[in-house]
């Protein structure tokens, strides 16, 4: 298999599927949004999305499964797996707000080997595959050479239905406020992570994600030279629904606060 193409045939189709992400944005309605929880909402342009995606993946790696959050396509074992998120960052979606992206990575056994993140509003593609560097559109990217809190600004997400860390939660929260250049909530862990791979944010972390969120963003954030782990250091990041990335100067001190109030 060589990823590199194939890498190529995903971010054509994520443009494509960001296009009728992006035609429809003014075309639905309040009666078109279903609520999967209180903060939780999904319309027909996340549904159409993705069946467009499994369709389009099931052509060019027939015989590969998936992990898809509208729950389009199921994984059974196979050796390769894509995870899907159609539209990440669909309440941003829904209020007209940036940013939503399409997000799609590929697995080979438990192992990430691509990546691609399309923000569809500012038209930038971030991706990787196994053994390259990382890009946005076409320019290689690294993450920040910043190594303190005091040089960093730091992204995160709140929890919108898993509430057992609130506490915690702000506690870290005002020491990032306190302490940093700034917190940042941007409602979209997929751009999140491609931030802090192209050196825009120093740092993400959040708890209660799932594989769509983050599995596109692990691969090219590594690539660009990052480090990911969960709460604990350890490297339950993917199904463990937290999540803990940086660049490589700053890591250490990032996660000794993070593992200290969360873990």
């Amino acid at each position: 298999m060589n990823l590199e193409i194939l890498c190529s045939q995903v971010q054509w189709l994520a443009r494509e599927v960001g296009r009728f992400i992006y035609d429809e944005r003014l075309k639905f309605t309040p009666e078109d949004i279903i609520l999967k929880g209180k903060s939780d909402m999904v319309t027909y342009v996340d549904k159409t999305s993705e069946v467009r995606i499994v369709a389009a993946l099931r052509e060019m790696l027939p015989g590969s499964g998936f992990i898809a959050e509208e729950g389009t396509a199921t994984s059974n074992g196979e050796k390769y797996r894509w995870v899907i998120d159609p539209l990440d960052g669909t309440t941003n979606y829904i209020h007209g707000i940036s940013p939503f992206a399409v997000s799609i990575a590929l697995m080979e056994e438990e192992e990430i080997v691509m990546g691609v993140i399309y923000e569809i509003s500012l038209d930038e593609m971030f991706y990787a595959w196994k053994g390259s560097s990382a890009y946005m559109n076409g320019h290689e990217i690294h993450v920040s050479k910043a190594a303190t809190t005091a040089d960093a600004l730091i992204a995160t997400g709140f929890p919108y239905y898993n509430f057992t860390k609130l506490d915690q939660y702000m506690v870290t929260m005002n020491y990032f406020m306190r302490n940093s250049h700034g917190l940042r909530r941007l409602g979209s862990a997929a751009a999140d992570m491609a931030y802090v791979a192209a050196g825009r944010f120093e740092a993400f972390y959040e708890h209660a994600l799932h594989p769509w969120d983050v599995a596109a963003g692990i691969i090219i954030l590594k690539q660009a030279g990052g480090k990911v782990c969960d709460f604990n250091g350890g490297e339950n990041y993917l199904f463990g629904e937290q999540m803990i990335a940086c660049n490589d100067n700053y890591f250490e001190e990032f996660y000794r606060i993070v593992h200290q109030h969360l873990a």
